[in-house]
């Protein structure tokens, strides 16, 4: 069993009778056996500099992460979008290619707030950076367990695996949260309109954000608005701990 501690935002009201946002915490236990995690977009290059740099800071503690929840019993998605010609004839992507999902849930309603930063000029805080396709495969840091894990991009693939498993949870890491990790097919806003239980791991991500765009913060500040802007419309986030611990 795991003991995840859910992370949330609310609007409460103060003493004064202000309108705030309060954080609540709720411990949850999981069966491992019934719990996923996605790997989102943990690409072996970036055509961004800055991305790379703060990538490659995260991967020690995301091996770590996903070894000790892998070694309890966890299923691991690995989700390198646009890279599985690469993976053609890897265990791990036959294992999942091609699945149908046993039924697809009507979408349920769920309002769509604007993001909190800017990223309009794709985020990137580094100088003299093209946007193209640097990306093959996944970072090879990342372990694949050939006879357990899987390999997908695929929203609906996902969505049969998370099915014929019975997943009761999904927890979501990788990059860039005000981007793919909210938006993929297989991500969070399309897990919650399908009722399925997510939550981000919220020292493993980081988000597409340029300091010199609104609002004018920095980098680490800006990604921390966006995982606030998930706790209070999309979905709790965990730390790392709870899977390491």
């Amino acid at each position: 069993m795991l003991t995840l501690h859910l992370r949330h935002q609310e609007l409460a009201t103060d003493a004064g009778g202000r309108t705030i946002w309060r954080t609540v915490e709720t411990a949850q236990t999981v069966d491992a056996a019934r719990l996923a995690i996605i790997v989102c977009d943990v690409w072996d290059h970036h055509w961004c500099l800055g991305a790379e740099q703060r990538l490659a800071l995260l991967l020690p503690r995301m091996q770590q992460a996903l070894a000790a929840a892998r070694d309890r019993g966890a299923h691991i998605i690995h989700a390198p979008s646009d890279t599985m010609a690469f993976y053609i004839g890897h265990a791990a992507r036959e294992r999942i290619a091609g699945a149908a999902p046993l039924s697809v849930p009507a979408e349920l309603p769920h309002d769509d707030p604007p993001l909190p930063i800017d990223a309009s000029d794709e985020g990137c805080d580094t100088h003299d950076c093209t946007p193209h396709r640097a990306w093959t495969r996944q970072h090879p840091a990342i372990s694949i367990d050939c006879t357990r894990d899987v390999i997908t991009d695929s929203g609906q693939e996902v969505l049969a695996y998370l099915q014929r498993q019975q997943i009761d949870q999904v927890l979501i890491m990788g990059v860039h949260t005000n981007m793919c990790v909210l938006h993929r097919t297989f991500a969070i806003k399309q897990l919650v309109r399908w009722g399925v239980a997510v939550a981000l791991v919220r020292d493993l991500t980081d988000a597409m954000y340029n300091p010199a765009r609104p609002p004018y913060v920095s980098h680490e500040q800006g990604t921390a608005l966006v995982v606030g802007y998930i706790e209070k419309h999309w979905c709790p986030t965990i730390d790392s701990a709870d899977l390491v611990r």
